[in-house]
């Protein structure tokens, strides 16, 4: 398995996947032609699909500037491998490629990517599923963060100890801001008007708002991209809310402390890191099962450590955290993370509050094992349509293609409305973009 390192990544959205990702390929293949005058970056299927609301093109351009990039979409094209491909090409000054072979590279979900077409990772742990953690665990009577520690080191500690730190920062500057998202969609932030509800809430409910303010808070700063916080992938970009949002509300209610949150993110990322090696976190590949699934299901897990559950307490907590996500589809309204992604990040956190607390109540037998539950997620995910893997071809987002194209009223910079960020209006009369997918 994979270090946790590479679980939780820090880096701005909207999408791991769609800029953490290409960003670190962009990166990479600048390095490998510093002479270059010139790119050319092919996108293919989901990329290319959902690439514009996803600001794909913008972090690519942004990342060579000031070299100028030609962009080519091709969304109907679907790499075998990964929906999530691209090709990078260089030319000098007399426009002749410097490659002769376009650079082929995927964006293979929480910002990894790779040029292989096979699954390889740097081997970190020795074990390769759930079940050899767990035997390891009670072998040596140790905890699962310990388990973390005794392959990656006592620093493993200190870049959990970092990535704690964003997490906060990204609940608590979300929390401040109000106003609307950027996309044509308009999609108001929600964090700070949620925790105003819970004056109104029995004593008995005061941890719902918080559990969805502080993973609405993450959420929006994720999808308010280079302008908003840097976030953690966790286990990507479009499910970054999840985990921060319930730790921190576990936090604030019970008073666990900063080392107390860390050993749990350690632990919900074990789950992590196993769910990466064995099936996948990527939207295009499996839906949002493997996005806000997996993101409930290590806060389950986490959770279920805090509240001193059990080696099988706590799998079965992470088990049943991604059960209840089987089928998940991932269908972004407007290729934008806003709809349904923020809105479903806020469930999951209070719900993997909820499946901690039923693996805690529950006898200590269970006939599914979370290794067997991520090999049934990985197959549902396969058996989708790819119109329900982040393409914005169906579910959800048909709902705003057909009313975005029936709008007449043009939106301008110059709007009444407070909440309405200022934006030029470029070539599209209804949202304030430039290059609107979902008006061409």
């Amino acid at each position: 398995m994979e270090s946790l390192k590479e679980l939780y990544k820090v880096g701005y959205g909207p999408s791991s996947s769609h800029t953490i990702g290409p960003q670190r390929a962009s990166i990479a293949f600048k390095a490998k032609y510093p002479e270059a005058k010139k790119i050319k970056v092919i996108l293919y299927g989901s990329l290319a699909a959902t690439g514009r609301g996803h600001r794909t093109d913008f972090i690519i351009k942004k990342t060579f500037s000031p070299i100028p990039v030609e962009i080519m979409w091709c969304p109907e094209i679907i790499p075998a491998f990964h929906p999530n491909g691209m090709d990078f090409i260089a030319y000098d000054n007399n426009n002749t490629p410097l490659n002769a072979i376009p650079w082929r590279v995927y964006s293979i979900g929480g910002g990894s990517i790779t040029d292989k077409e096979s699954r390889e990772i740097q081997k970190i742990y020795p074990a390769s599923n759930m079940n050899e953690i767990l035997s390891w665990c009670k072998k040596y009577n140790r905890e699962l963060w310990e388990y973390s520690v005794e392959f990656e080191g006592a620093e493993i500690l200190d870049f959990i100890s970092e990535i704690w730190k964003v997490m906060k920062t990204a609940v608590e500057v979300g929390l401040k801001k109000s106003g609307r998202l950027p996309a044509p969609i308009f999609y108001p932030r929600k964090a700070q008007k949620v925790l105003r509800h819970k004056n109104a809430m029995h004593p008995s409910l005061l941890h719902y708002p918080h559990f969805y303010a502080y993973a609405l808070a993450v959420s929006e700063e994720n999808a308010d991209g280079a302008d908003g916080s840097e976030i953690v992938t966790a286990p990507t970009c479009g499910a970054a809310g999840v985990i921060p949002g319930a730790l921190y509300a576990m936090q604030k209610f019970l008073k666990f402390s900063d080392i107390d949150i860390e050993k749990a993110l350690i632990v919900g990322g074990l789950f992590g890191v196993v769910t990466k090696l064995n099936a996948s976190v990527s939207g295009a590949e499996v839906g949002c099962q493997g996005e806000v699934g997996v993101a409930c299901s290590m806060a389950s897990a986490a959770i279920c450590f805090l509240m001193g559950g059990s080696l099988k307490q706590i799998e079965y907590a992470a088990e049943i955290g991604l059960e209840h996500h089987l089928g998940m589809t991932c269908d972004p309204v407007a290729g934008a993370v806003q709809v349904p992604c923020i809105e479903r990040n806020a469930i999951a956190a209070i719900r993997s509050l909820d499946s901690a607390m039923y693996a805690l109540c529950s006898p200590s037998e269970y006939r599914v094992t979370f290794d067997d539950i991520i090999q049934i997620m990985y197959e549902t995910g396969k058996d989708l349509q790819a119109s329900y893997r982040e393409t914005s071809t169906g579910g959800l987002a048909k709902t705003w293609q057909a009313g975005h194209m029936r709008k007449s009223v043009e939106v301008t910079s110059d709007s009444n409305d407070p909440d309405i960020n200022s934006k030029k209006v470029g070539e599209c009369k209804i949202c304030p973009s430039s290059d609107c997918s979902s008006c061409k």
